[in-house]
């Protein structure tokens, strides 16, 4: 097969959640221009006439969009139950949703803690679980998390945050554990520090925003385009071989 080809998506269907900004629309858009057809998911995403929607259209690719609060359960069953119900088969997921509340340890509530577990991980163990059984039963399949550097690290005032992290990271490596001999290919994409709606709170911070950007060695923060590369690579035969890994786009922090 040729080297290019290795990477060609097209006949592939990609759910995306956490597509309507960010990194999710980021990787949204990457796989829709390698070929893929895209399904998204957000809380908030337009049913009509989304940004996201019009760029993927553009590429020539169909968009499908759904929307979900992950932080309800009943909402998640009923969104799973609707894909069943729309026949929608998924060939990759793309589990990328995910939110951040920040507070001190000591003051970090069980309402808090709830939600970020409940958005970051269980409900992505859930939606794998389901789309990864039909994965499994067609012997092919493509699952790719959206972890983070506090899959690795500690953070500070976001003892939630960085828990659901950790946990994707192990989550990562049991589901690849499981489904690797059965044609389903489960890896993580761990980024660095994106300009994101997620650390605009970082980014206005002058004295934290100095000490990261000290930190990078690229001299940069990340944007979502430079997730797309990664993510079809990871959704792609090109990365057949790859398993419970979980890939750092951070421009070179953890070698810091």
């Amino acid at each position: 097969m040729a080297i290019k080809d290795l990477f060609d998506l097209s006949g592939k269907t990609a759910l995306v959640t956490g597509c309507k900004r960010g990194i999710g629309r980021g990787i949204a858009e990457a796989l829709a221009g390698a070929g893929a057809d895209i399904v998204g998911v957000s809380a908030s995403l337009e049913l009509e006439g989304s940004a996201v929607g019009e760029a993927i259209a553009a590429t020539g690719r169909s968009f499908t969009p759904y929307q979900c609060d992950f932080s309800d359960r009943s909402a998640l069953t009923r969104f799973i139950g609707q894909l069943k119900a729309d026949g929608v088969a998924p060939d990759i997921l793309i589990n990328n949703a995910g939110t951040i509340r920040r507070a001190p340890a000591a003051s970090h509530g069980d309402d808090i803690w709830d939600e970020v577990i409940e958005v970051n991980l269980s409900a992505q163990f859930v939606l794998s679980r389901e789309i990864g059984r039909g994965m499994v039963e067609r012997g092919a399949g493509k699952i790719v998390f959206t972890a983070s550097l506090l899959t690795f690290q500690g953070g500070i005032t976001v003892p939630g945050y960085a828990a659901s992290k950790g946990g994707i990271g192990q989550l990562t490596k049991a589901l690849a554990n499981e489904w690797a001999g059965q044609g389903v290919n489960v890896n993580a994409i761990a980024p660095g520090y994106i300009a994101t709606d997620n650390t605009e709170a970082l980014r206005n911070d002058p004295d934290r925003y100095k000490a990261i950007l000290e930190r990078i060695p690229t001299g940069r923060w990340g944007t979502p385009e430079d997730f797309g590369g990664p993510a079809v690579f990871l959704s792609s035969a090109a990365a057949d071989y790859v398993n419970g890994e979980i890939l750092t786009v951070d421009g070179g922090w953890m070698g810091r």
